[in-house]
């Protein structure tokens, strides 16, 4: 299959996107922005966008100068399909983990620990988001030079549990890495110390992308497996228990993006009425949304070569349509809630609409089997045949 090269412009639906997150953001602050409003409009942005620069999930790799493989995507994650059917499993014992935490430990401390946790995570991912912004922004050579460190470590402890002595350490960054590395230090340690809403937003939306962008599900099968049960997950831990409701609440750390219902504090409390949206609300239908969008590239043969143009202009059928069955779920589950004046599990309504859309989408374009086989685990798969052959050989040899 040809690669064609798409002539070079602008989407000015991403750009949009780029400004409403800080625009959403800075208004929120001095202007009351009905919430249901504000939810759907920044989910959609930051959807939008971390499924665009997922793009980058496509880049064959190059040869650098020293013969090493290298590509934009190296630093991307595949899910197992084994993995795909833990998850809800390992999610559930987490999340009941943490709601044990919550009952029988002092509130304070594991939230201290948390967020000792999520400000190490927030440096790396504030780190990834804003390097590439300053490198845009301020096209100086001395932004891109790199610096590399290396030094060995030697250990006396068993190798099963440490690994092989010496330890090896490399660390490779520009100036717009360390530049960016400083700045998320002061956000978060400014962050930890007041525990601001908006400073969470930023983090929740920096978790959101970097994540979306990171992570591929392989198949679209994969997907489905993972959405399916997700979906179950989020029925039972809601409606089945208060465990969901309860962590949420009292989990004090950037696993939710908060959304102000007033900008004057409740006399009772003391604090602004905030509603919330988990991360995993945005970051579970964003895979499946980023591989769709993946789907159609890969349909519309545009270029793997890097770098990656996010700006690329080709049809996205599956995209546009599983985006608008999101907002769609996102509005009735807001529906519900209102209406109910209950938590509801997101998942039970953004399931079925990103499922169906995309299966309705294909079947209306006779594309059914080309979504089911298509993948992004090419390695494994090459490996798992050539073992399959390896296999045959041997088997053969034992009749002969």
């Amino acid at each position: 299959m040809t690669d064609s090269t798409p002539v070079k412009s602008t989407n000015l639906l991403l750009v949009l996107c780029y400004l409403t997150i800080p625009g959403l953001w800075g208004a929120s602050q001095v202007i009351l922005i009905p919430y249901v409003v504000h939810l759907l409009v920044l989910v959609t942005a930051i959807l939008y966008i971390a499924c665009h620069w997922s793009l980058v999930l496509r880049e064959e790799p190059t040869v650098d100068e020293d013969g090493n493989s290298t590509s934009a995507s190296s630093a991307g994650e595949t899910l197992r399909k084994e993995d795909a059917m833990q998850f809800p499993i390992m999610g559930s014992l987490s999340l009941f983990s943490l709601y044990l935490a919550f009952r029988f430990l002092d509130k304070e401390m594991v939230n201290l620990i948390i967020g000792g946790y999520f400000a190490l995570v927030g440096t790396m991912a504030l780190t990834a988001t804003i390097a590439p912004a300053l490198s845009f922004l301020i096209p100086l050579n001395i932004l891109k030079k790199k610096f590399h460190y290396g030094t060995q470590i030697n250990h006396s402890l068993p190798a099963f549990l440490a690994g092989e002595s010496p330890w090896e350490i490399e660390i490779e960054f520009s100036t717009a890495e360390a530049l960016a590395f400083i700045k998320s230090v002061v956000f978060c340690y400014f962050y930890v110390t007041t525990k601001s809403w908006p400073l969470n937003n930023i983090l929740g939306i920096c978790f959101c992308i970097q994540g979306i962008e990171r992570f591929s599900l392989g198949t679209y099968k994969i997907g489905a497996i993972l959405l399916v049960g997700l979906f179950f997950y989020d029925i039972f831990w809601v409606f089945g228990t208060d465990v969901m409701v309860t962590v949420a609440k009292n989990l004090d750390g950037p696993i939710k993006i908060l959304f102000p219902r007033s900008l004057t504090p409740n006399p009772e409390t003391g604090k602004i009425d905030l509603s919330l949206l988990g991360l995993g609300d945005i970051v579970i239908p964003g895979f499946f949304l980023a591989l769709l969008l993946r789907f159609d590239a890969h349909k519309s043969n545009v270029s793997t070569i890097a770098p990656t143009n996010v700006h690329a202009s080709f049809p996205k059928p599956y995209f546009h349509s599983c985006l608008i069955a999101y907002i769609l779920g996102l509005g009735t589950t807001l529906y519900v809630m209102i209406a109910f004046n209950a938590a509801q599990p997101a998942l039970l309504y953004l399931v079925p609409a990103c499922l169906g859309s995309s299966l309705l989408c294909a079947v209306v374009r006779g594309e059914l089997k080309e979504l089911f086989d298509y993948s992004e685990e090419e390695e494994e798969e090459e490996e798992e045949e050539e073992q399959k052959t390896v296999k045959k050989d041997e088997a053969a040899k034992k009749d002969d």
